[in-house]
């Protein structure tokens, strides 16, 4: 059976067009939305602490052993999560995640590709157990969150030898939307 050049035209550019069209950003399916498992709901507060602090601001002024909230949100990087821990980056509140600049179609907005100082405006986040260890449960999974939702973090300042600051998480609200 011979078909006619207008004939795959045709059906090319029909589903060019089934493609085409609808929002940018897509709802997410059922699947894409996570819930905290049942040791991850032990780690959730059911309101944001007060007193908390942004990510640039504890970058700056935490203390290492200091008890602090830190607010940020999930990203910083293409692939913000520690496989195989409950750990991931938080990126400060005045950064622009591509998604919040209209008209950026970046595939993955979390990154904050489109900021200069991303690198001095995230820290890593790590939940540890009872015994000090962190929880080799990925966060996704423990937690139920996703790129770019904004956190609050309560945990202890933690400095490396070269004054880097990280957080040992104990508690996290998550904010709604």
């Amino acid at each position: 059976m011979r078909r006619s050049l207008g004939t795959w035209l045709c059906c090319g550019a029909t589903l060019v067009c089934l493609g085409c069209g609808g929002s940018t950003t897509p709802e997410p399916s059922a699947a894409e939305i996570r819930t905290p498992s049942e040791a991850g709901k032990k780690l959730l507060l059911a309101e944001a602490p007060t007193g908390a602090v942004d990510v640039k601001a504890a970058r700056e002024q935490a203390a290492a052993d200091q008890e602090i909230v830190v607010v940020g949100r999930i990203g910083g990087s293409v692939d913000p999560w520690v496989d195989g821990m409950a750990a991931f980056t938080i990126v400060d509140r005045s950064l622009k995640a591509c998604s919040d600049i209209p008209g950026d179609k970046c595939p993955t907005p979390w990154d904050y590709c489109c900021e200069s100082d991303v690198g001095q405006a995230r820290t890593l986040v790590k939940f540890v157990g009872e015994q000090g260890e962190v929880i080799t449960t990925h966060a996704q999974e423990l937690l139920g969150v996703s790129e770019l939702q904004t956190v609050y973090v309560q945990g202890k300042a933690q400095r490396d030898a070269d004054g880097n600051l990280s957080l040992v998480a104990s508690r996290i609200y998550v904010q709604p939307g």
